[in-house]
């Protein structure tokens, strides 16, 4: 499941769930869109961590572990939890998430869909982080109903139509979801006004991309 939500300049706020990372690729290839953070890692490691991630971890402190290990390039492909899990260990040791292995599908889309070019337009964000940047401090769990009124409030100051947006969200969309998505959708804005902080060094994956995250 994909969240977008397109913030034009002042205008009305809006979310879609889309079925395909591609559909999202190709609206900012096309001028649809003039930027999108993606809350899902870009610049995949031949081994060992990312520095984004470890910065990212560090920054959120108490809520470090909703950053999970961003998986070796090498695990893509594998057909079930324990191929992936196999395929982790025997390059550096490190296990694998079942959670990050549910993401390895989407994780290679995006990896086959991205080039370093769009990648200018096109940039990781983890949604926690651009909360921080957003309240100046990691809040309390998306999990609890007084953490997404949180988030909630502070996003309806920068993000046009929030409260409808999270009041009806898109069938495939729970509330928690708009909120990372319009939280993204913040930071993207910020990213293109030059204001965003960006985590992570200029290492790039043997693909070209850089492992960095947009917060």
């Amino acid at each position: 499941m994909l969240v977008t939500v397109p913030v034009r300049g002042r205008g009305p706020s809006t979310v879609e769930v889309l079925a395909e990372v591609a559909s999202i690729l190709e609206r900012v290839e096309d001028g649809r869109l003039d930027c999108i953070g993606v809350d899902m890692p870009i610049g995949l490691p031949e081994q060992g961590a990312r520095a984004c991630d470890v910065e990212a971890r560090t920054r959120l402190g108490p809520r470090r572990s909703s950053v999970f290990p961003c998986p070796p390039r090498g695990v893509l492909g594998a057909v079930d939890y324990g191929e992936a899990l196999a395929r982790s260990r025997a390059i550096d040791g490190r296990g694998i998430s079942r959670q990050a292995f549910h993401l390895l599908p989407r994780i290679a889309e995006l990896d086959g869909g991205l080039t370093p070019a769009l990648q200018s337009r096109v940039f990781e964000c983890h949604p926690e982080s651009c909360f921080v940047s957003l309240a100046g401090a990691p809040l309390e769990s998306k999990h609890t109903a007084q953490g997404r009124e949180m988030r909630c409030r502070l996003l309806t100051a920068v993000v046009p139509d929030t409260e409808a947006l999270v009041a009806g969200p898109p069938r495939g969309a729970g509330v928690a979801d708009v909120l990372d998505a319009a939280v993204v959708a913040w930071t993207a804005r910020r990213w293109r006004a030059g204001r965003a902080l960006v985590l992570g060094d200029d290492r790039r994956d043997r693909r070209g991309l850089r492992m960095q995250i947009v917060c």
